[in-house]
């Protein structure tokens, strides 16, 4: 058995490496389909945030003992200016003898601005996502359509800004979208979020984010100007 010791923990060892060199070629990968990405649309494209996209204040952004931002794609799409990117955050949890491991959260998400001073809202499906407008404390937010109440749940700190922000028009385009998605709305951003999406689907994150903000009523823009 004693024997058996050197080997075990070898093979263990040469495990972890491959698992980092596995990890470290698909980061490679699709760094590269990025920059493909970005040069067949006339984007910009970093390895690494410039902007400081984690510090807005977004709940998703407040999740997790640790986040990141990677993969950053910035310019216009279309005609609206929007950054696509990878966004990351972990869990760190104890084993209770000293020993610690984090488990990883990944997604891939867009934002746009928009010309208006936005209340903080979240909308996001039921069970998806661990519940990102957890992170706000009001209660749900209920709206005439039935169904859109059964399919999603709606967090803000000014319930009658959400009622202006999700009218008739904006319920049917979110129904509409399907799902697996999450919608956060804070100051003049609109933020578009999905599960890792791969490079080529880019353009259809895009285009979702795009036709977001094409769908805010109009009458948020005169209730809620943005100074300045």
């Amino acid at each position: 058995m004693e024997q058996l010791i050197p080997i075990l923990l070898g093979l263990g060892v040469f495990a972890v490496l491959a698992i980092a060199y596995a990890s470290f070629r698909s980061g490679q990968r699709r760094q590269t389909a990025f920059t493909a990405f970005a040069a067949a649309h006339g984007l910009d494209y970093h390895v690494d945030d410039p902007f400081g996209i984690d510090g807005w204040g977004f709940a998703l952004f407040q999740r997790g003992d640790g986040r990141g931002v990677e993969n950053v794609l910035h310019g216009e799409w279309e005609g609206t200016p929007a950054r696509a990117f990878d966004y990351w955050y972990y869990e760190r949890t104890s084993d209770g003898d000293g020993g610690s491991s984090k488990t990883y959260h990944r997604f891939t998400c867009a934002v746009t601005p928009i010309e208006a001073a936005c209340a903080h809202l979240v909308v996001e499906e039921e069970h998806v996502f661990s519940r990102l407008a957890d992170l706000i404390a009001f209660q749900d937010i209920r709206f005439e359509s039935e169904a859109f109440n059964r399919t999603f749940q709606v967090r803000c700190d000014d319930p009658p800004f959400a009622h202006a922000f999700i009218d008739a028009r904006m319920i049917a385009w979110m129904l509409a979208q399907g799902e697996g998605q999450v919608y956060e709305i804070l100051g003049d951003k609109l933020l578009l979020v999905r599960r890792t999406i791969e490079p080529e689907a880019l353009g259809d994150l895009l285009g979702s984010v795009r036709s977001f903000a094409a769908t805010v009523p109009r009458v948020v823009f005169s209730l809620y100007p943005r100074s300045g």
